[in-house]
């Protein structure tokens, strides 16, 4: 079993920049990820309001933190995490391959992950027309119908992205306005290829080896009418992962995100929270950097106080 200062659970750009900040400290840091190196910052098709950053997309950002945490000596491991136990003053984390790892210190940066709408066809269409990532998707869908379910700033983001590659985007929202910031939202009414649906839902996806249609009703109204449709592109908010370390008895808020205070740490002491994972979090990744690299320096403080 291999011995850490630091354990960053998750590679967001919270996660990688906390392993940035902590090994520059000169900390042994493992960064844990189950899937890719990026989180949902992967999904962004241009990083724009990122300060310094111009044209560059969110793979490619995310290919700068990993390399730039690696130079400062920061380890990373690809797996799941099965297990997280205190035990004493160290946190024993055990892998779903069956090995462990032990650290003094942990940082959750888990992020969140998308929401369901739980409608009929949803789970049944997944990857055969219903998708969570427009950049990931898009491109299977040029010249086809789109519809895009939501009204934040993931879902103007993305369905301007999918207007590039179809004239054809409907862009539906359950309200009569869009949360969205205001540039997001005057864009995309500006857009000539997306269609907005206000005060619209929709009730079911149907098809057959493929997505083939939309069932939606008029929340205002009540009408219900069926749509063609060749895709269904869901950004209709986020769920966080916080299971893991719900079993260490985290304070939690209502919606289940991390409770922390304003150096990250949490109700447990050596672990913390950063990025999408942390409750009030303003969900950007500027905010997940800020929140990764003040979680470093609160956890140097905490080994150093040991």
């Amino acid at each position: 079993m291999s011995d850490y200062d630091i354990a960053v659970i998750g590679a967001g750009p919270a996660g990688l920049t906390a392993a940035q900040y902590s090994a520059r400290a000169n900390l042994k840091v493992l960064v844990l990820e189950s899937t890719a190196m990026g989180g949902q910052a992967l999904t962004i098709d241009t990083l724009e309001n990122y300060p310094g950053i111009t044209g560059k997309s969110g793979y490619e950002f995310a290919v700068d933190l990993h390399r730039q945490a690696e130079s400062f000596g920061a380890a990373f491991l690809f797996g799941a995490v099965e297990s997280l136990i205190k035990e004493g003053t160290s946190f024993k984390i055990s892998l779903a391959d069956g090995g462990a790892v032990n650290a003094r210190a942990v940082i959750a940066a888990t992020g969140s992950k998308p929401r369901l709408l739980d409608i009929p066809g949803e789970k049944e269409f997944t990857g055969k027309g219903v998708s969570y990532c427009a950049t990931c998707d898009g491109n299977f869908f040029k010249r086809k119908k789109i519809f895009v379910v939501g009204g934040g700033d993931a879902a103007c983001d993305e369905a301007r992205y999918l207007s590039r590659l179809t004239d054809n985007v409907i862009l539906v929202h359950r309200r009569d306005s869009f949360r969205a910031q205001k540039a997001l939202v005057h864009r995309t009414l500006n857009n000539p290829n997306i269609r907005v649906y206000f005060n619209t839902v929709i009730n079911k996806i149907r098809g057959d080896q493929k997505v083939k249609s939309v069932v939606l009703t008029n929340v205002s109204d009540k009408k219900t009418y069926e749509e063609e449709a060749d895709a269904v592109f869901i950004f209709a908010g986020t769920v966080p992962q916080s299971e893991l370390v719900a079993r260490l008895n985290v304070n939690l808020d209502n919606d289940g995100y991390i409770i922390t205070d304003q150096k990250m740490a949490t109700n447990v002491a050596g672990l913390f929270a950063a990025g999408d994972i942390r409750s009030g979090a303003f969900r950007q990744v500027i905010t997940a950097a800020a929140d990764g690299a003040m979680a470093a320096h609160s956890a140097a403080e905490y080994i150093d106080g040991l």
